[in-house]
């Protein structure tokens, strides 16, 4: 495994982190112990990034981490990222404020069993509460308080990323990046390795897309959001296989499938287009399987991709990709 700098945190975390969404809700049904089992495996991958989320299964996801973190008595190991706000109902701008959000932040402590937690981010809030400083003077209230040890946002679109870090307080930005939501390379990444911003990628295999392991007919659990939020019905269809139609994205693969090198798969090919973009700090490939944990780990041991392989991927993105998602996220 090798290691970043999370931007300007001091702290330098495995490349190929953990997303836990997969483990915590809204992916069918997943137990409780194949969840930690999840959690384990990354822990012996040599992966110190976990990313989490309160609203991951009502706090489940939280819980299994800080069960795993006892269990191994990692807790100093292992950097975890929570997200809070999606808590909200009524999910407004001016509700994101230090109360609401002082009392995320003690329910994730408690079900992550840290007194600190190591970087808290704001989980999508709408584009308005970027233009609210009310919002980030909390972030630094909680941070004075000592209940969380650094703050970033997780974005749905580029141009929210580039106003967050105008806030000082704001360290790292989690947004979508992958061969079919490309913006990013373009518009923010020069910027954040400018002004030392850790970047932690999402969503890197579309939803399962870009593993190649999906078919066309394929369905989906009722309560997996490749089934309910296919329009984008519960939140961001972003979120949703990168935003990008489900027939055009088997298309896309189709088109990519070809400039796949013989010794990798549409996966490994998919993390290491991210981790050739310098500016990344680490990307979060989420699953529930013990055994995908560790195949994306080894993933940071290969060579960079050829620039032929990168140019294939950018022209299947314009062909294929580009109108249904550049201008919007």
């Amino acid at each position: 495994m090798n290691y970043r700098r999370l931007g300007s945190t001091g702290r330098d975390v495995s490349e190929v982190g953990l997303g836990t969404w997969n483990i915590g809700g809204s992916w069918g049904d997943v137990s409780g112990e194949t969840g930690r089992d999840v959690v384990r495996a990354a822990i012996d991958a040599d992966i110190d990034f976990v990313d989490t989320a309160d609203v991951y299964g009502d706090g489940r996801s939280e819980r299994h981490i800080g069960h795993v973190l006892d269990e191994r008595n990692a807790h100093d190991d292992v950097f975890v990222a929570t997200k809070a706000g999606r808590r909200l109902d009524p999910h407004e701008a001016d509700r994101y404020d230090y109360d609401h959000l002082s009392s995320f932040v003690d329910r994730s402590r408690e079900n992550l069993g840290e007194e600190t937690l190591d970087l808290l981010q704001l989980h999508c809030p709408p584009t308005e509460a970027y233009y609210q400083p009310s919002t980030f003077e909390a972030l630094e209230r909680l941070t004075d308080e000592g209940k969380i040890a650094r703050a970033g946002v997780s974005v749905e679109k580029v141009e929210e990323a580039l106003k967050a870090i105008e806030y000082d307080i704001v360290e790292t930005v989690q947004l979508i990046f992958n061969p079919f939501r490309q913006r990013p390379a373009e518009l923010f990444f020069e910027r954040a390795r400018r002004e030392a911003v850790g970047v932690i990628v999402r969503v890197p295999y579309a939803s399962g897309l870009l593993t190649g392991a999906l078919e066309r007919d394929q369905t989906f659990a009722e309560d997996d959001h490749r089934n309910f939020n296919r329009e984008g019905e519960a939140f961001d269809v972003g979120e949703t296989f990168a935003g990008v139609p489900y027939e055009t994205g088997h298309d896309a693969v189709e088109a990519l499938e070809p400039h796949v090198p013989e010794d990798l798969s549409l996966a490994e090919l998919t993390l290491r287009w991210i981790l050739d973009h310098e500016a990344v700090s680490t990307v979060i490939p989420g699953t529930t399987s013990p055994e995908h944990v560790r195949s994306n780990a080894t993933v940071s041991e290969l060579s960079p991709l050829s620039h032929r392989v990168h140019g294939a991927v950018r022209d299947v993105y314009e062909e294929h990709v580009f109108e249904h998602v550049h201008h919007r996220w």
